[in-house]
């Protein structure tokens, strides 16, 4: 019985991400199946899905950052920033791409990756509607940028954010040995991003001159609710900060500034639940009880251990082997499971070994947060850009952004090797 719950949960997840990667039926569907596969063959159950595996934090954030931004958004604050970004690189898209995946990093670095694909994606739609421009290079290039920026950081990706509390090290300790190898990833990620996509972002220049006329407070439509939009924003952020301080889950936080604003600006519960991404908050409730499914019936221990034994206790192997395991695994699982199991294991290892297991928790910061560029379904961050993408009517499918992003995962994964052992290793 033991070994049919292991391998009847592995081929459930194959069989569900292979539906996944060929697209045929909508991804929420398909992954809310082979979770409730996974509860029906008795491989979990009902109750340890809710209360162990389905990330209710993640879920909270997600539907009060949405809450936030879609009335922020009516302000016309986001068209105003645009005409800003368009302003400042004269409307060449090239340029454009540059500057919004820089902001993309740097914001997803000092607040999270999440609440920043939220704030950037809907100027960027903005920007390339009025430029006539395809949409795809840009919302690609930030999703990039955001998994980039967000390992830089304690608070920027929720695996440092577990691995940060585990192991108890601290914001300046992430900044201090993350934040090098992750500018350096992203300069060479933005430099090859323009360079790619240089000739297909060509707008004309009466395009380009009729933006750059345009003055940003011109987009400005309601100045009342801007000012409540942005206070509400900046304390909800503010609180983002300081949560561990306050005892509250930034879930707590998110829907305390999201129902407040609501409050405030009076705007009706019905039109902005509307505009709230419900395929992709039950796409990631079904892909958390998928991979509880491997958590219960031991895959995901199994592999990682098997993983720590081929190392046979030697630091550095060790670290580059978690480093690349990460990386791919978190490509495709979740990588906040990934990292929870993981976890405990190289505590037990540092416990049996007495190594000093530092580079290996660097490893694993990296490994997970970089892993994630790897397919739409490797990071949060991801699918809520793919999310809004379909909401906009832009499609983006598993193979185009795996054709283009999985190459770049790889790289930056290659560079952090080679920092790895420069920095620890010599």
């Amino acid at each position: 019985m033991q070994d049919f719950a292991f391998f009847g949960s592995i081929f459930i997840f194959i069989v569900t991400y292979a539906m996944i990667i060929w697209e045929k039926f909508h991804r929420m569907i398909v992954a809310m199946t082979g979770g409730i596969l996974m509860v029906l063959f008795g491989f979990l159950t009902q109750e340890t899905a809710v209360k162990d595996d389905i990330d209710f934090n993640t879920l909270g954030l997600l539907i009060g950052m949405m809450i936030l931004v879609t009335i922020t958004r009516r302000s016309g604050v986001f068209e105003a920033m645009a005409i800003w970004a368009a302003r400042i690189t004269q409307g060449q898209p090239v340029k454009l791409l540059g500057l919004l995946s820089l902001i993309t990093a740097l914001a997803s670095a000092l607040l999270d990756n999440v609440t920043t694909v939220l704030l950037i994606v809907p100027i960027t739609l903005t920007l390339t509607d009025k430029l006539e421009v395809n949409p795809i290079p840009f919302l690609i290039s930030e999703i990039l940028a955001s998994n980039i920026g967000g390992a830089a950081t304690l608070i920027g990706d929720p695996p440092n954010i577990m691995i940060g509390s585990a192991v108890g090290l601290s914001f300046n300790q992430f900044i201090y040995h993350l934040a090098p190898v992750c500018a350096m990833i992203m300069l060479v990620t933005i430099g090859l991003l323009m360079l790619l996509y240089r000739k297909e972002l060509q707008v004309s220049d009466e395009c380009r001159q009729s933006l750059t006329v345009l003055t940003p407070r011109d987009e400005i439509h309601d100045w009342r609710l801007l000012k409540q939009s942005l206070t509400i924003l900046g304390l909800t952020i503010i609180g983002f900060a300081f949560h561990t301080s306050l005892h509250l889950e930034s879930a707590t936080i998110a829907l305390a500034g999201a129902m407040l604003l609501m409050i405030i600006s009076k705007e009706e519960p019905e039109e902005i639940l509307l505009n709230i991404e419900w395929p992709t908050i039950f796409f990631f409730a079904g892909l958390f009880i998928l991979v509880g499914g491997l958590k219960s019936t031991g895959v995901i221990s199994h592999l990682a251990q098997l993983g720590l034994d081929f190392t046979k206790g030697q630091i550095m192997e060790t670290s580059f082997l978690i480093l690349w395991l990460s990386a791919i695994a978190s490509a495709f699982i979740d990588n906040i499971p990934f990292v929870a199991t993981m976890i405990p294991m190289l505590q037990e290892m540092g416990r049996i070994s007495g190594l000093n297991l530092e580079p290996a928790w660097w490893s694993l910061a990296l490994g997970a947060c970089l892993g994630g560029n790897g397919t739409i379904i490797g990071a949060s961050a991801n699918v809520i850009v793919i999310g809004i993408a379909e909401k906009n009517g832009i499609l983006i499918t598993f193979r185009k952004f795996f054709m283009i992003a999985f190459p770049f995962m790889l790289l930056s994964i290659l560079i952090s090797h080679i920092y790895i052992y420069l920095r620890y290793f010599q």
